[in-house]
């Protein structure tokens, strides 16, 4: 048992450092992800388009750097910037929508990117947090299973 937790331990720590080390890459991974999946967007609601609007509504955020990201979609042309965008779903016409001049009063003018990114930083502290109070159980465990493991071998050439 201490062997299993020790190695879940060694995992979770090499996670832990591999995350941090790796937190630039991941950034420009997401953003490329982003990015790619605002130009895949489509009517259709596919799971990534669905993706994208659950972002830009929650966090009320259009595009990746700003709104007019959209404006180099294939969406654009189409049908405008898509209404989760929108910070009035009653105020915003699709005529509005195509015109980058009026969207601009009727839609989230912030990209997502830098409120994700900044929003996963915000909550980093409590993540950590958290972490650490799983980890000092885990070492307890560990602790606990092996003085347990002491005392049952001492224990045995007593027995008779």
């Amino acid at each position: 048992y201490a062997m299993l937790l020790s190695l879940i331990f060694l995992i979770v720590l090499v996670a832990a450092i591999v995350g941090f080390v790796f937190r630039h890459e991941i950034k420009t991974n997401f953003e490329s992800n982003l990015n790619l999946a605002l130009r895949n967007y489509n009517v259709t609601a596919d799971r990534h388009s669905e993706a994208v609007d659950t972002i830009q509504r929650t966090l009320h955020c259009c595009g990746v750097q700003n709104y007019s990201d959209w404006e180099k979609t294939e969406y654009f042309t189409q049908r405008g910037i898509p209404r989760s965008c929108c910070k009035s779903q009653d105020d915003c016409s699709e005529e509005d929508l195509k015109d980058p001049s009026k969207a601009k009063l009727k839609v989230f003018v912030d990209g997502c990117f830098f409120l994700v990114t900044s929003t996963m930083e915000s909550k980093m502290s409590v993540v950590a947090g958290i972490s650490f109070g799983v980890a000092c159980f885990q070492l307890v465990g560990i602790i606990l299973a092996c003085c347990l493991s002491q005392y049952i071998t001492n224990n045995q050439y007593e027995m008779v």
